[in-house]
């Protein structure tokens, strides 16, 4: 059946009624002549970080002695050109919403200073390798399943949120808005593992399985920690103002300490809860108080109810899916 054309002549009303809107106190529109960071930019960025910070597992490929340098070069201008732009696009826009004006003009130079934090951040690549390969190592010794510290660059999700979190903890750390948490969420959707870039986590670092996982913004984490999938580190509960508005900027989420080993599913909250060094949580268990070094904490061993077992010939076939 063939479209009724008389009906797109309600378009041009609908987009009116649309566009009405987009009034100034719209929380969720962005209208002038100051563009955002871009999203997609954003991602190509990562791509590129992680091609310099893992050569020969990405992208390119037969690299060799020979034209590592080129290569990396090539990346590093690229870099320095799109870091730059993004970052002042987020410095220009966090200034905008900060001192609530709509005028792109300043008297700060926005792609000065993001051309400061861009050649900063890459400056700081060299130390981001030292560390990740500590996380490289932690996850094959942590996981008797991993063949080959390849499998942990080219297939773990766990790894993948950990590098794009340190990239974004770095940029959180340089005064960089809006950019760190786009990176970090992508990875959230991408592996299901959600870390605020605002937390502080060691070397040695290993998530497991990983799906599930979150880790809140003021969290501490010492090093060698692993974690297992469905672990939530997060806050116990919200304070507010006299006005009922959320307090920032407060110590919300737990601190784990050296040598943990925290279970699936587990749940610790709190900004005064602290995990001593060299312990283990066990799964499901909920934590809200301090647990002192060189402790176990499980849960109580459930009982399980087991029904009689049936003859094929005479049971309903349904009699096992029901409790």
């Amino acid at each position: 059946m063939a479209s009724d054309f008389r009906l797109k002549q309600q378009l041009p009303d609908l987009t009116e009624k649309i566009v009405e809107t987009y009034t100034p106190d719209d929380v969720i529109n962005h209208l002038g002549h100051c563009p955002l960071p871009s999203y997609e930019a954003v991602i190509e960025i990562l791509s590129d970080l992680k091609d310099i910070l893992y050569p020969g597992y990405r992208r390119k490929v037969g690299l060799h002695s020979g034209n590592i340098q080129y290569h990396v070069g090539g990346l590093i201008d690229q870099l320095h050109d799109s870091l730059t732009t993004q970052i002042a696009r987020a410095l220009r826009h966090d200034d905008r919403v900060r001192n609530s004006h709509n005028d792109c003009e300043s008297d700060i130079d926005f792609e000065a200073k993001g051309q400061a934090m861009a050649i900063e951040l890459l400056r700081r690549i060299p130390e981001l390798r030292k560390v990740l390969s500590t996380d490289v190592q932690a996850a094959f010794d942590g996981d008797p399943a991993c063949h080959t510290t390849d499998e942990i660059v080219f297939c773990y999700p766990g790894f993948e949120a950990i590098t794009v979190f340190r990239i974004a903890h770095e940029l959180l750390q340089l005064g960089v808005p809006f950019i760190p948490r786009m990176m970090t969420e992508w990875a959230h959707k991408t592996t299901g593992i959600d870390i605020h870039p605002g937390a502080t986590v060691g070397n040695h670092f290993f998530i497991d399985h990983g799906t599930g996982v979150v880790i809140g913004e003021t969290c501490e984490i010492g090093a060698h920690v692993k974690l297992y999938q469905g672990v939530t580190l997060g806050a116990l509960s919200f304070p507010t103002d006299a006005d009922g508005q959320l307090i920032r900027g407060t110590k919300r989420h737990p601190t784990i300490e050296d040598r943990v080993v925290v279970y699936a599913n587990a749940t610790i909250l709190g900004g005064r809860t602290v995990v001593g060094h060299d312990s283990v949580i066990g799964s499901s268990v909920w934590i809200t108080k301090t647990v002192s070094p060189y402790t176990t904490v499980t849960l109580e061993k459930p009982q399980l109810r087991v029904r009689g077992a049936a003859s094929a010939e005479s049971h309903d076939p349904e009699l096992n899916f029901q409790i």
